[in-house]
């Protein structure tokens, strides 16, 4: 019926959002009773959207339940044939469109899950500053993903979808200051994330200190408010509280295809860790690891990340060769007059070879962090046992592309 009445928009009027109540009533009181010709259009419009979701909707739960066609008869035993529909079908509603998308030439748009509740960039309210630009988007998802994963009050300064300084403290302004010093040069123009409310006196610093483009925090103070005020182009993002993750599918597109995925939700805790050095670590070596484990998750790989007393102290992100990913985390360090002496260090995926403990050795990396899984493995624990390191694997590998 739906359908119906929208193939004939030239005479009759389809309603299927209740929002759109209030304007029908208003324009059905200047026209006589009547709607405009392009309401009508309108209003069809946004009847085939809510046919096709329907129709959607129904195609994949059915699409679910048959066996893909596609997979070899050795791998069906193991195939999560139920999680990917035969034909994927998505929705996502237009929110806003751009000035320019990742680049100057390119044309740009955000589209939005309305069913998704989690607080995220989609759901969260601006609550001053510019549009956000394609790039600004992209670059909040990472920050705010990643502050997501601390329960102690913590930020994290996102530049380039890779962080460049996390730190947890007593309080936001303390987890700033923290996060800020490791790279202040990065964090120029960047991205800040907080896992709680952004009061005055953070707010102030931030103001004071740096550029930055987008500030985003579960809730944001009035007085804090008032404060950003001063920077008004600054864009200030209020997303909501959150209690716990949502499962949900990560897309990367290829030229004619999509990979599906479940997202990297997947985190270890101090249970799931195997020391395998002879060195056993202690109880803030622990928690300094586990919390360089979790930072690490969220740089490009290969990812190495240096760690102390829950602070970044140097970030390698991006690098095709792991041990230059070290390098450069070192070099971000001293360039900032940091000490390396006495950190963790953590690395996205294991160590092939030993050369990359070798040279952590060298700049005083105490305890190291890595899923382990190489075939070199035990060459790789022996190297660590040598320079009297502890060693740490988790098992779990966080790639990121």
């Amino acid at each position: 019926m739906v359908r119906s009445a929208a193939k004939n928009h030239k005479d009759v009027a389809i309603v299927v959002n209740n929002n759109d109540f209030n304007a029908i009533l208003a324009e059905m009181d200047q026209h006589q009773n009547s709607l405009t010709f392009e309401t009508r259009f309108d209003l069809a419009i946004k009847a085939f959207e809510h046919t096709a979701q329907y129709d959607s909707m129904i195609a994949n739960y059915f699409g679910q339940l048959v066996k893909p066609y596609h997979i070899a008869e050795e791998e069906e035993a193991n195939a999560k044939c139920g999680q990917f529909p035969r034909t994927l079908n998505l929705n996502f509603v237009r929110k806003q469109t751009m000035r320019y998308g990742e680049n100057a030439h390119q044309n740009a748009a955000f589209y939005v899950d309305l069913n998704v509740k989690e607080a995220s960039v989609a759901t969260a309210n601006q609550l001053q500053g510019k549009a956000l630009s394609y790039n600004n988007i992209a670059d909040t998802d990472a920050a705010l993903e990643c502050v997501k994963e601390f329960d102690e009050p913590a930020c994290v300064i996102v530049k380039h979808a890779n962080p460049c300084g996390v730190a947890l403290g007593k309080d936001i302004l303390d987890a700033y200051n923290r996060a800020y010093q490791t790279d202040p040069t990065s964090a120029f123009g960047g991205i800040i994330a907080f896992n709680r409310e952004l009061d005055e006196k953070t707010a102030n610093e931030i103001v004071e200190r740096q550029f930055v483009e987008v500030v985003i925090a579960p809730k944001v103070s009035a007085e804090a408010q008032e404060v950003m005020k001063r920077k008004k182009n600054v864009r200030l993002l209020e997303c909501g509280e959150w209690t716990s993750r949502s499962e949900r599918l990560d897309f990367k597109r290829v030229n004619g295809g999509l990979l599906v995925q479940d997202a990297d939700l997947g985190m270890v805790g101090v249970d799931d860790l195997k020391v395998v050095s002879k060195r056993q670590p202690t109880e803030q070596e622990l928690k300094d690891l586990l919390f360089c484990w979790k930072v690490a998750k969220f740089v490009k790989s290969n990812a190495i990340v240096y760690a102390k007393d829950n602070q970044t102290i140097g970030i390698g992100a991006g690098q095709m060769s792991r041990v230059y990913s070290a390098k450069i985390a070192g070099i971000k360090a001293q360039d900032e007059g940091l000490t390396v002496a006495g950190c963790v260090m953590a690395s996205d995926a294991f160590f092939p070879f030993r050369d990359g403990i070798d040279a952590a050795a060298k700049v005083g990396i105490q305890c190291v962090i890595h899923p382990g899984g190489s075939m070199r493995d035990q060459e790789v624990i022996d190297a660590a046992d040598e320079h009297n390191m502890v060693m740490v694997l988790t098992g779990m590998r966080h790639f990121r592309h």
